[in-house]
C-alpha cells in the first residue's frame, strides 16, 4: 500500500462547527480511501482547557492547545482549521498564511468586507492553500442541480428563488453575546445576512452566476436584550429577518429571504430555478430528493418529478450505501474535505475559497446597504 501523505489539522474552536469538521476528517479513511492525502488530527484548541480537553479526547486529537497562536506556530501542523466566532476569523487567517499554512476558514468569511480583502491578500501573499467551508455545494442533490444547469436542460433560466427560515430567537429572553454570539453584531458581524442568506447566496452564484444588484429590506423584532458579558440591557446590532430581490448577471432575477422569525422552521433551506424548457427545486429538509419539472415531456405525464439522490452513478453517492439508503448533513463536509484533500493530488484549483467567499461577502455588504439606505446597491462583482 502507498504509503498517505499527511495533512496534519490544527483545529481552533471546539463547538459545534468543530464537531462537524472533525467528523468528517475522522470518515474519510473509511469512505475515501483512495485519496493520496490523509488528514491527521494533531491539535484541537479552545480558550477552555477542560473543554479543549475533553474535546480532543472525544473526536480523536493527539493533544490540545488554549492558545490559538501556540497552534499556528507548532511545526507539526500543515494546515488550520478555523471554527471561532466571526471576529476571530481575521486575526487568525492572516497570522496563518503568514506562517505558511493552509487554511480552513468556517462562513462567512468575515465580519465586514474590509476584513475579507485583507484575507484575500494575505493567502494571495503566501500563496497558501485555502478554503471556506460553504458545505451545502456538497450535498449530492445540490450537486445533481449544477450537473443539470450545465447541460443545458433549464434552458435559459428566469428565476431563481431561495429562503432560509429558522425561529429559534423568537424570545425577548434570548441574550446576546457570550454563547449567542451570533445575536452580537460586534462578534458576528450580522445576523441572517451573514448567518443564513450568506449559504443561500454562495450556491445561488455557484448555480446561477453572479449577482449584479440588490435592494433589500432587514429587520430586527426585538430592540434591545441582555448581553451576557455585561449583564445590560443593549441595544441589539443584528437582523433578524432579510428580504431582498436581485438581478443575475446572466438576466435572470432574484428572490432571497431568511429570517429567524418563522415558527415552525428550524433549518428550512429551499431553492427553485425556472428556466425556459425545465424548472428544479431543493429542500435541505428532504436533503436527497431533488425535484424536476420537464416541460418537455408529454401532456398527460408533464409534471413535477422527484428524484431521489441515492444511485452510484450520482454526485457522491458511489461512495456510500446501495440505491434508495439516504445520507444526511455530515456528509457535506466529508466531501468537502475529500474534495479538498483531491485537489491537493491533482493540483487543480479548489472552491469554494477565500476568492469565492469574499465574492459572497460583497454581496452581503450590499444587501446590509441597500436595507439601511432604502435604495439599490451594485454588488462589484
Amino acid at each position: 500500500m502507498t504509503k498517505k501523505k499527511e495533512v496534519r489539522i490544527g483545529l481552533i474552536g471546539c463547538g459545534f462547527m468543530g464537531r462537524t469538521h472533525s467528523n468528517g476528517y475522522n470518515r474519510i479513511k473509511n469512505f475515501f480511501p483512495d485519496l493520496e492525502h490523509l488528514p491527521v488530527l494533531k491539535v484541537a484548541c479552545s480558550r477552555n482547557e477542560e473543554k479543549a480537553k475533553a474535546f480532543s479526547e472525544q473526536w480523536g486529537y493527539e493533544s490540545y492547545e488554549t492558545d490559538w497562536k501556540a497552534v499556528i506556530a507548532r511545526d507539526d501542523i500543515d494546515a488550520i482549521d478555523i471554527c471561532t466566532p466571526n471576529d476571530m476569523h481575521a486575526e487568525i487567517s492572516i497570522a496563518a498564511a503568514k506562517a505558511g499554512k493552509m487554511i480552513f476558514c468556517e462562513k462567512p468569511l468575515a465580519r465586514t468586507l474590509e476584513e475579507s480583502e485583507e484575507m484575500v491578500n494575505a493567502v494571495a501573499e503566501s500563496g497558501v492553500k485555502n478554503m471556506v467551508w460553504y458545505n451545502y455545494r456538497r450535498l449530492p442533490a445540490v450537486t445533481l442541480a449544477k450537473h443539470i444547469i450545465e447541460s443545458g436542460k433549464l434552458g435559459r433560466i428566469f428565476h431563481y428563488r431561495a429562503n432560509f427560515l429558522q425561529d429559534w430567537t423568537i424570545n425577548a429572553n434570548v441574550k446576546q453575546g457570550g454563547s449567542d454570539w451570533r445575536m452580537d453584531a460586534e462578534v458576528a458581524g450580522s445576523g441572517v445576512t451573514g448567518d443564513l442568506l450568506a449559504h443561500c447566496i454562495d450556491t445561488a452564484m455557484w448555480l446561477n452566476g453572479s449577482i449584479g444588484d440588490v435592494s433589500a429590506v432587514t429587520e430586527t423584532f426585538i430592540k434591545e436584550r441582555v448581553h451576557q458579558v455585561t449583564g445590560k440591557m443593549e441595544p441589539v446590532g443584528i437582523d433578524d429577518a432579510c428580504i431582498f430581490h436581485c438581478h443575475f448577471d446572466n438576466g435572470s432575477l432574484g428572490l432571497f429571504e431568511s429570517t429567524r422569525y418563522a415558527r415552525g422552521h428550524k433549518a428550512f433551506y429551499t431553492f427553485e430555478i425556472n428556466g425556459e424548457k425545465a424548472s428544479i427545486r431543493w429542500d435541505l429538509e428532504d436533503l436527497n430528493r431533488l425535484e424536476f419539472f420537464d416541460h418537455s415531456d408529454s401532456s398527460e405525464v408533464r409534471g413535477w418529478r422527484s428524484i431521489h439522490v441515492t444511485d452510484g452513478d450520482q454526485p457522491y453517492m458511489d461512495k456510500w450505501w446501495v440505491p434508495g439508503l439516504s445520507i444526511g448533513y455530515e456528509q457535506s463536509f466529508i466531501h468537502q474535505a475529500a474534495d479538498f484533500l483531491e485537489s491537493l493530488a491533482s493540483g487543480q484549483d479548489f472552491s469554494p475559497n477565500f476568492k469565492d467567499a469574499f465574492d459572497t461577502q460583497k454581496v452581503c455588504e450590499a444587501v446590509l446597504e441597500s436595507a439601511a439606505s432604502k435604495s439599490w446597491k451594485t454588488t462589484g462583482l
